[in-house]
């Protein structure tokens, strides 16, 4: 079980290194989660009202640091620690799964890396404090990792999560992280290509401009309000040269309201909507023509 790894580590933290004890290392996995639902969000704190740092998509890794109890964990996700929903995570104590990049975190001594997951296992390498190595999987408070062609296990309470192979580790995570979503929202999307139009349509077999958008995100497990206009209050303003894949685009024409259109940028000037000229669901272009005269607004969400 996931608590009887922690007990373990207590007892083999004197001999996991050669000759030292760490100071200020990061905290030992306990074990390694799956997200099941299509998006998870990672957040600030152990609560839905807490500030989102990244989102997992379906079938990606997280390390699990310990149980924050009321059904969160915190984890650790491409190297950005956070908490994740428990009823959204596969938690497995022992997993062979990539995981990404690992970096020995330690007071200047060398790490044992071991052919097993404990110190009884006989020694296949030795690692200098900054050495990253590539984490393959867990196993009972253990990182399995490759090095120099060697596969072996090393104690997770001398290694820190790192985002490439640089050892680098920092915000920019979890800014790709939420670049990847982007990405995914708008593949997404293009499963709808030529769907039609019909006014108050919240699909999937017709959309009308806003129902489209509310549809796709809610795949992703984010609720968006009914109308354009009300979409307005969704996620954060951007300007037009800030737009990234997934973020809303409005459109204000004939109408005495904010705005009377809405679609999901997509990239490279272009963006995906329920049109009203096709009355299909199509790609155009934001930056010539009608669009570009109409554009209004921009909301970033994920």
């Amino acid at each position: 079980m996931i608590h009887s790894a922690k007990l373990l580590r207590t007892a083999i933290l004197g001999a996991a290194l050669t000759s030292i004890m760490v100071v200020g290392a990061s905290a030992a996995s306990l074990g390694v989660g799956t997200v099941t639902a299509d998006a998870l969000r990672l957040r600030d704190a152990a609560g839905t009202e807490a500030t989102v740092l990244a989102t997992a998509p379906k079938g990606d890794a997280v390390v699990v640091l310990e149980d924050a109890g009321s059904g969160w964990y915190k984890v650790d996700y491409k190297s950005v620690e956070g908490y994740m929903s428990g009823e959204f995570l596969e938690v497995q104590e022992a997993a062979d799964v990539k995981i990404g990049y690992g970096m020995v975190q330690t007071d200047g001594a060398a790490l044992n890396m071991r052919s097993g997951p404990g110190t009884g296992f006989d020694k296949v390498a030795t690692l200098s404090n900054g050495a990253v190595v590539d984490i393959v999987g867990i196993d009972t408070g253990w990182y399995k990792v490759t090095y120099n062609d060697k596969t072996g296990y090393v104690s997770s309470d001398y290694m820190i999560t790192v985002k490439d192979s640089a050892g680098s580790r920092g915000d920019a995570t979890a800014v790709a992280a939420t670049s990847d979503l982007g990405s995914q929202i708008v593949a997404y999307a293009k499963q709808f290509l030529g769907t039609p139009y019909v006014y108050g349509a919240n699909g999937p077999n017709s959309f009308d401009c806003s129902g489209f958008t509310k549809y796709v995100y809610s795949h992703f497990g984010y609720t968006l309000n009914r109308t354009a206009t009300d979409q307005l209050s969704n996620g954060t303003s951007v300007t037009k040269d800030q737009l990234q894949p997934g973020d809303l685009v409005f459109f204000k024409y004939n109408t005495s309201k904010p705005v009377s259109h809405v679609g999901i940028y997509i990239g490279s000037g272009q963006f995906i909507h329920a049109s009203t000229n096709s009355y299909a669901v199509q790609i155009d272009d934001l930056t010539t023509g009608h669009y570009n005269r109409v554009y209004v607004y921009g909301r970033h969400v994920i």
